[in-house]
């Protein structure tokens, strides 16, 4: 009965206090008669016009140089146990005529108003979510004992946000939006193809960027990595990083053609971490044997749950010394998901200790209890296709967060499940070398995602072409900038590929210029 109601097409009748006609003339006045539409298990708190400048948002930083836009929240609660915070925003002026979806990540609790503002100032209608609760992205205290809670979570809120955004657009403007599209990362990579598998109606054109969306199985597998440390000499302090890194890139760096800090297809790079054994004392410079078997289970993953991290990504501010390791033994933020996860969603116990679990016990458990809600595996997106939907996956090579081999699985049961032939038509892949999760990294990571400045219009761009031209996206070009500041110019170019292929250096050429790159 829940999925039933949440999934209902909203019957015109039961909208508004008026008729659509009405609304025909729409204008910026108009906004504040928003608060009287009426929305299933809806209900609106704010419908004001905001004067162009800056927004001071219930929480987070300023978001400055914003046009005038009426904004919209309210609250969604199709359960008992429901309290789906929700912001649409609408330009006063000069919309076109689209509407863009924000996404979320970690365990969500928070609406991105940063986002909504980069959207709006791109003439987006846009809209997002807290996916039904308020909590920092790695708090899973919410979801003690709150199935309902994390239905919302995992799949319910943004979609019902979906709706109700769509209906507001076409309220305030007296037209439906053209074209609906979702770009998000990490969890929001998670959403956007529970989108495409579950809703195939709400979104043209889907961007996933390192999608968490085998949830159970990632957080698993931390919990195996965990039980490596029951021993404490096989911790690795993040001060060997740059002699783990210097082994890997010596190993893989020059298979592209050219020596540049960067392995751009980790997938051929054999590196083998007994090479990094100390030969005596232990050192900075070398692994002690324990830190060599823990190296090897880190980039091996857990066998039969999820594959393990790439050699390459081990340095960088997103790094593995934040992700992985952390200041000591099980202080990586990794370890605060997992654990908070099994804890709160699974096990219901605020005691469980991740030192005594036993890894299989806990994939079942986590498999039996959430799956459901959480994973958004199916590669059966043949709804979404028939439908005209477009979809680019992409992933971070030096992702130390989300495993990226794991993208290119889900990408793989897609082709398998479909064919490859009728997937090339609707899905493309994009890894990214160089990239940590979701942005950042030694490589060129600003590809046009959430609306960043990419050299030629990047991936978004290409996804929009698609849905409304129909020109299947080649080689897009993901940019590195000065200071990673693009007030500073352009440090390097290069070309990404649709998977399979990966950028290869032609042998002459400017190193730094995608020009010089071709993909094979």
């Amino acid at each position: 009965m829940i999925v039933r109601n949440a999934m209902r097409k909203f019957p015109l009748p039961a909208l508004l206090l008026f008729s659509v006609s009405a609304w025909a003339s729409a204008s910026a006045s108009d906004c504040p008669a928003l608060a009287k539409a009426k929305l299933p298990d809806t209900t609106i708190s704010t419908a004001v016009l905001v004067p162009a400048g800056t927004f001071n948002a219930p929480y987070g930083n300023p978001v400055a140089g914003l046009p005038e836009f009426c904004r919209v929240a309210g609250t969604i609660r199709p359960t008992s146990d429901s309290d789906i915070r929700f912001e649409v925003w609408l330009p006063a002026s000069g919309w076109n005529e689209k509407y863009l979806g924000v996404g979320n990540g970690g365990f969500a609790g928070q609406i991105s108003f940063d986002q909504l503002g980069t959207n709006l100032k791109r003439g987006f209608a846009t809209a997002a979510t807290d996916t039904g609760h308020q909590a920092d992205g790695v708090d899973a205290s919410w979801a003690y004992k709150h199935p309902e809670k994390i239905d919302d979570f995992g799949w319910r809120a943004l979609h019902l946000t979906t709706e109700n955004a769509k209906r507001l657009t076409e309220l305030f403007y007296g037209t439906p939006a053209k074209r609906a599209y979702f770009d998000a990362c990490s969890d929001g990579g998670r959403e956007a193809l529970m989108e495409a598998q579950r809703f195939p109606e709400d979104f043209d054109g889907i961007l996933a960027g390192a999608p968490a969306n085998n949830w159970t199985k990632l957080l698993a597998s931390g919990a195996a990595n965990f039980q490596m440390l029951r021993d404490p000499a096989a911790y690795i302090s993040s001060m060997k990083l740059p002699a783990i890194s210097e082994a890997t890139l010596a190993a893989c760096d020059a298979l592209d053609g050219v020596k540049d800090g960067i392995i751009s297809d980790p997938s051929r790079c054999h590196f083998d971490p007994a090479v990094l054994l100390c030969k005596s004392e232990d050192a900075l410079s070398c692994l002690t044997a324990p830190q060599v078997r823990f190296l090897k289970s880190l980039y091996a993953g857990a066998p039969n749950v999820f594959p393990g991290h790439t050699p390459g990504g081990e340095l960088g501010g997103g790094g593995w010394s934040s992700w992985i390791l952390g200041e000591g033994p099980g202080a990586g933020a990794g370890s605060g998901f997992f654990a908070n996860y099994f804890r709160y969603m699974v096990f219901d116990d605020p005691a469980w200790n991740p030192f005594n679990a036993t890894v299989d016990a806990a994939v079942h458990a986590a498999d039996e209890k959430t799956a459901r809600a959480l994973n958004s595996t199916d590669p059966d997106l043949r709804k979404f296709e028939a439908r005209g939907g477009k979809l680019i996956l992409y992933h971070g090579w030096n992702d130390p967060a989300i495993a990226p081999q794991n993208t290119i699985h889900y990408f793989a049961s897609v082709q398998a499940k479909l064919g490859a032939g009728e997937a090339d038509k609707f899905v493309r892949l994009y890894m990214v070398p160089g990239m940590q999760h979701c942005l950042g990294g030694p490589g060129p990571t600003v590809l046009g995602q959430f609306g960043t400045p990419a050299t030629d219009g990047g991936i978004f761009e290409a996804l929009e072409k698609w849905v409304e031209t129909g020109t299947a996206p080649t080689s897009v070009i993901a940019t590195k900038y000065k200071g990673d500041n693009p007030r500073q110019g352009v440090q390097m170019t290069r070309p990404l590929c649709p998977y399979p292929q990966v950028a290869q250096y032609k042998g002459a050429g400017d190193t730094n210029d995608a020009s010089s790159f071709i993909c094979r």
